[in-house]
């Protein structure tokens, strides 16, 4: 879907503030605001292949993430565009995509795509991607683009596909320097385990990019059972897991997937 843009972080936007229980699933309650990254980070490098100083354990599977986000002004033609996406089957390295609206601003459309490799996801770009992208043009703006190395899998296994879901929750954190390694710990020791043991919680994955940014993404079978963890867990274990003291930043959203967008 959409943007020729590689790397950057457009959005401006508000820092998220952690109170209380308002921390990631990551998690945050939107309630109908957009949260977003801002500060000296915003626009800066990505790459997808392999972080200085980070050990990445063997993983049959996508291992890089793109995640773009759009505010869409031609609602019918952007739909009827990301139906073209289909043509992504058969690129070298395409491993799958899919995406919805944001259930707290219905005009916000976020779409994630999977690779096997920055190698691959560059060959595309360079060969295939304006042909594809040309029937979004016009129909779509301030579109935001990030791309992240998988780290590892919440819960086992992690594959993607999107047509067993019917939400999606995003999360993406920029991290105090000095807490990058509690941060990703605490993911992997507290939040894992206890989204992987909730109800309804089919599949997710933890990427990080340069910069000291980490985005988790977690697929659901209902939005009622994705509210039921974060109401009776997330407070709890965002004490456990000193959360407030590991994030500068945060932006997120729950998604309202849409099937026809899965390629």
């Amino acid at each position: 879907m959409v943007s020729r843009v590689y790397d950057s972080w457009a959005g401006g936007g508000r820092r998220a503030r952690f109170r209380g229980g308002y921390v990631p699933d990551l998690d945050v309650r939107l309630a109908g605001k957009d949260w977003a990254l801002t500060g000296a980070h915003a626009g800066s490098p990505i790459c997808g292949d392999g972080l200085p100083g980070r050990s990445s354990a063997p993983y049959d599977g996508a291992v890089l993430v793109k995640w773009i986000r759009c505010a869409v002004v031609d609602r019918r033609g952007f739909e009827r565009g990301q139906r073209k996406w289909a043509g992504l089957l058969g690129e070298p390295g395409f491993r799958g995509q899919g995406g919805g609206w944001s259930r707290a601003r219905p005009e916000i459309a976020h779409i994630f795509a999977f690779w096997e490799s920055r190698a691959f996801y560059d060959s595309f770009m360079a060969r295939s991607h304006d042909r594809l992208a040309a029937a979004q043009v016009g129909t779509y703006r301030d579109a935001q683009v990030k791309l992240f190395d998988h780290r590892f899998d919440v819960k086992t296994g992690f594959e993607p596909k999107f047509s067993d879901a019917d939400v999606a929750r995003v999360a993406h954190c920029r991290i105090h320097e000095e807490r990058v390694e509690h941060f990703a710990l605490m993911q992997e020791k507290v939040w894992n385990p206890a989204m992987a043991g909730s109800p309804g919680m089919l599949r997710g994955l933890f990427g990080e990019a340069p910069g000291h940014e980490f985005l988790v993404l977690s697929l659901w079978n209902s939005a009622a059972e994705h509210g039921k963890y974060r109401e009776e867990r997330v407070e709890r274990l965002g004490l456990r897991a000193q959360t407030e003291a590991d994030v500068a930043a945060l932006s997120g959203d729950v998604v309202r997937l849409e099937p026809t967008w899965t390629v």
